[in-house]
């Protein structure tokens, strides 16, 4: 275990962790909602350091990210954990982690062996995705630094509920990343995944602010965010927030998880989105899993 960044000392051996929007408030023995940073005797940990649970080379066009190093190879890596329930998670058996055990299945692989592994494979890049890079901070904060320091670009696949702190943290270090936008409303993101819209938007600017390159994503959910109104609403927010040259990913669902028995979405749905979002002025529009 490590000591996690981020975190105050409260009386009564409490701790409150900053490392994500949620500023858990975690008693003694217990966990924060990430279930990877555990309170002992006072001391907040990090359970997930050094432990990667699933790592691959992968085109850069699968982040996704379309406007930065096209063409060329990410070496990918994930360690467990997330600070949201999304009911359709794609990845949601390492992002959702529950039991104790399930830190027996990684391989311990450290920051450096990643960069060294990156270099080996010619890629330009390491990612830190598949789970919720925010969960794994301090793990991939270590590879970062020294990526950075050997001029390799690092980039997150994240769902933007990243604390402000560890926005400013991370963001020297920090090439570009895919932002998840779920929904139109902090009113769909308490819903269906906690968390909440206003703080993702401000990551993002936050991000921009450092000049990293930031493109968005939106997985398109048949009935859960995919009427017109809700598709309008979203891309108001993403015009007047964040401007029109943001690449914006339309993704198309599949049903997994939870959402095990909900429909596929139509593509007409995808191109309602394209529409809305091109007749508002967004410039490039990529529509996934078509």
């Amino acid at each position: 275990m490590k000591e996690s960044l981020l975190y105050e000392k409260l009386p009564d051996q409490r701790v409150r962790c900053h490392v994500c929007s949620h500023h858990c408030l975690i008693e003694v023995g217990h966990k924060g909602r990430c279930r990877v940073r555990a309170n002992v005797n006072g001391v907040l940990y990090v359970l997930n350091y050094g432990l990667c649970v699933a790592s691959a080379v992968d085109p850069i066009e699968k982040k996704p990210l379309y406007h930065f190093l096209p063409g060329s190879e990410v070496y990918s890596f994930a360690a467990l954990g997330c600070n949201m329930h999304c009911p359709w998670c794609q990845n949601h058996d390492i992002s959702q982690s529950w039991r104790d055990d399930e830190f027996e299945t990684c391989e311990r692989i450290s920051p450096e062996e990643h960069v060294r592994r990156a270099k080996l494979l010619g890629c330009p890049s390491i990612a830190y995705t598949y789970s919720e890079p925010t969960m794994f901070l301090e793990y991939a904060l270590d590879t970062m630094i020294i990526a950075h320091d050997k001029g390799i670009k690092n980039v997150w696949v994240s769902n933007g509920f990243m604390s402000e702190e560890t926005t400013r943290l991370i963001a020297p270090y920090l090439d570009a990343a895919n932002i998840d936008v779920k929904g139109p409303d902090d009113e769909f993101y308490q819903s269906q995944c906690g968390g909440d819209l206003k703080t993702i938007i401000s990551n993002i600017k936050i991000l921009r602010e450092f000049n990293v390159h930031v493109e968005i994503t939106t997985l398109l959910i048949p009935g859960l965010n995919d009427t017109r109104e809700q598709i309008s609403k979203l891309v108001t927010t993403i015009v007047t927030e964040l401007g029109m040259d943001v690449p914006w990913h339309i993704s198309r669902f599949f049903p997994h998880f939870r959402m095990s028995k909900a429909k596929i979405t139509p593509l007409d749905s995808l191109r309602l989105a394209e529409s809305i979002g091109e007749k508002a002025g967004i410039r490039y529009i990529h529509l996934g899993n078509v």
